[in-house]
């Protein structure tokens, strides 16, 4: 793993000075892969601690907003079965993950059974799901919003899952925290509440692009998804924000919060772009969720 690092690493050295103004600039995440072979990474893992977990199950079903099949797991907190009516997180994961692998160190089940701080989590189902690479913006051919908010919540409406009165949060880590911020925007009288851990936030399209020419459809894309331009949406609901300052994301971070609005909670700690800091922002993020969801 040291080996394939290090590859990385002298990749970028050797890729000429505009790769290496791109790391320092900290416009491509390769400023991680540097800080862990220096060490500025290291985040004590918390102790995690769990009631018996709850029931869970995973399916798939058609998209037709995605034109595919996509994946999904459904986790019930403990002392709950299916059936029962529960406010719904919503888990969305990062870039090149997928339903199954949504949380960073814990499973969806373990997630809504953890014990926060000596506190048992108030009890909120949890739905993951296959979104893709597309920074759940809608794409050509392919939008994961119109999926997860026209026929995933549905699914688990049925199911008696966020079905009003109970409420729907959403939560997501890098890419899914891009997504669970896009999402609280863009549909406030759906999503109460919203998390974000390491939120991968670029505040350009040329730097998007430079980054992930799939992150965006386009320029137009860019500038109607763009997270920091459209915070106003967000104001009266619950949000939590966590990054690292070593994060490469962190200056589109700082001005996402710079921008949003009083009352949000933006928590910087040292941390770079890693399951380590991941793992230890998912127990506080979640409580803080779950406190705004049971009612």
């Amino acid at each position: 793993m040291l080996a394939l690092g290090l590859g990385g690493a002298v990749t970028v050295v050797a890729g000429g000075v505009t790769g290496v103004e791109l790391v320092s600039h900290r416009v491509l995440p390769g400023k991680a892969l540097l800080d862990n072979i220096d060490g500025a990474c290291s985040v004590p893992g918390p102790p995690l601690r769990y009631a018996p977990l709850g029931p869970w199950f995973s399916g798939a079903f058609y998209s037709h907003a995605r034109r595919r099949r996509v994946g999904y797991t459904i986790a019930y907190p403990p002392g709950h079965r299916p059936g029962g009516a529960l406010p719904l997180l919503v888990m969305l994961h990062g870039f090149g993950g997928n339903h199954a692998d949504a949380l960073a160190g814990m499973s969806p089940a373990q997630a809504v059974a953890i014990n926060s701080g000596g506190t048992a989590l108030a009890p909120i189902a949890m739905v993951t799901v296959d979104g893709g690479g597309g920074y759940w913006n809608p794409h050509p051919g392919d939008d994961p919003m119109t999926m997860v908010t026209g026929e995933l919540i549905p699914r688990c409406q049925r199911l008696g899952l966020g079905r009003p009165p109970q409420r729907i949060g959403v939560m997501g880590i890098s890419m899914g925290g891009y997504g669970a911020l896009l999402f609280a925007e863009k549909h406030p009288r759906l999503f109460a509440a919203a998390a974000a851990i390491s939120p991968a936030i670029w505040t350009s399209y040329a730097q998007a692009d430079a980054a992930n020419s799939g992150a965006y459809a386009s320029a137009a894309a860019f500038d109607a998804n763009d997270v920091i331009t459209h915070t106003a949406s967000l104001a009266g609901r619950p949000v939590r924000v966590a990054s690292g300052y070593d994060d490469p994301f962190y200056p589109g971070v700082q001005a996402l919060a710079r921008a949003l609005p009083h009352g949000a909670v933006v928590n910087f700690a040292r941390g770079c772009h890693t399951g380590s800091f991941f793992l230890e922002q998912e127990p506080p993020s979640l409580a803080f969720l779950a406190r705004y969801l049971v009612r």
